[in-house]
């Protein structure tokens, strides 16, 4: 470890070098790579330096300890020198956490597909209140939500919703949202007051760029229609609403939600590509089966990860076992300790890994 973490350091020192060169200043498309690389590498080359330091004061304490020292003295750089063993410790699993392999994604915009499952329309309201749950997250995140698609309610629910949310890190934060979510509460539809169980499911997608996934013109089916709202009236008089086929997969993707066709066939493209995106990862994965089965979840859209119960105002996240009796919060965009504690859970599995691998 400390090896690969000089090598870091040198790597940090050289791209530090270049740029303050005139001629990589010069080049912004060149710049902008080197700069990028460079502040991937600050935090664990500043939390390295700080382990330096700890280890040459660690030596020093104990150069001090044999000489022959006052008791009083003795003891202070005794204690001094058992704090820094144990900030040592924490600098050390904190410097392990850093060199864990980047998943290529996370730093990417995502776009998150919403869709009620069992229980009719309460399950199109629960689908809702996981899209606010998740716009709210996103507000605090200082993140930007855009809708792609909907297929509203009359109720106000959504049978199915797409948005993009655009921020840095959006996919390292809500990449193991992906599942089935269920909720148990009396519904607004229900005179009998008594409690339901409905599901929705989230599928999390990271963006793909055109320049990662480029799609043949003759490989897409591109029809146009008119839009329709709740209860099938029409939205608008004219052909807006695109349905593309990519032809290769069979997958569709329809979006009417804008009243020009040109910006519902560019929201149309996104979807797709990410989706195809997705495809693509999956295969991948497949060929790697036993890393993907020692993830937290297996992130399978058909998988129950969380459960919200009203009544007893819990949320449980069934995948690591934590229960938060905290449900207003949390479906109002309070995510964090969920969050937080799945990365850590994901990054205890990358750590087991790491280790039997040294081991075996």
């Amino acid at each position: 470890m400390l090896e690969r973490l000089a090598q870091l350091e040198d790597k940090y020192q050289d791209l530090t070098e270049k740029l303050s060169d005139p001629e990589i200043i010069a080049d912004h498309q060149q710049f902008q790579k080197l700069a990028k690389a460079h502040a991937e590498l600050e935090e664990v080359v500043n939390v390295y330096k700080e382990y330096k330091s700890v280890v040459a004061e660690i030596a020093e304490a104990k150069e001090l300890l044999e000489d022959k020292l006052e008791p009083d003295f003795k003891a202070m750089v005794q204690e001094e020198l058992e704090q820094l063993e144990k900030i040592k410790v924490d600098l050390e699993q904190e410097l392990k956490v850093l060199l864990l392999p980047k998943d290529p994604n996370d730093e990417k915009n995502v776009i998150v597909e919403i869709r009620a499952g069992t229980g009719g329309e309460e399950a199109a309201l629960f689908a809702g209140t996981l899209f606010r749950m998740y716009s709210r997250y996103a507000e605090a995140q200082r993140w930007n939500v855009d809708i792609l698609s909907s297929n509203a309610t009359e109720l106000g629910g959504f049978k199915e919703i797409i948005f993009m949310v655009e921020g840095r890190g959006a996919y390292s934060k809500l990449k193991f949202e992906s599942g089935v979510h269920r909720v148990q509460r009396i519904p607004t539809t229900e005179a009998g007051g008594r409690i339901h169980t409905s599901t929705a499911t989230v599928a999390v997608l990271p963006e793909a760029e055109e320049v990662e996934l480029h799609i043949e013109p003759n490989e897409l089916k591109i029809d146009v229609y008119r839009s329709s709202g709740p209860g099938g009236q029409s939205v608008n008089t004219t052909d807006s609403a695109v349905r593309i086929t990519h032809l290769p997969t069979g997958l569709v993707v329809s979006c009417q939600d804008e009243k020009s066709q040109h910006k519902n066939r560019e929201k149309a493209m996104k979807i797709l590509r990410a989706r195809l995106f997705d495809l693509l990862q999956e295969e991948a994965e497949r060929e790697q089966a036993e890393a993907r089965r020692s993830q937290v979840g297996t992130g399978e859209r058909s998988e129950r990860i969380r459960t919200y119960n009203f009544p007893q105002g819990r949320v449980t996240d069934h995948r690591i076992g934590l229960t938060l009796y905290k449900i207003d919060p949390i479906v109002d965009g309070d995510l964090d300790e969920i969050i937080e504690a799945l990365i850590t859970a994901h990054q205890v599995e990358q750590l087991k890994e790491m280790a039997e691998v040294e081991h075996g």
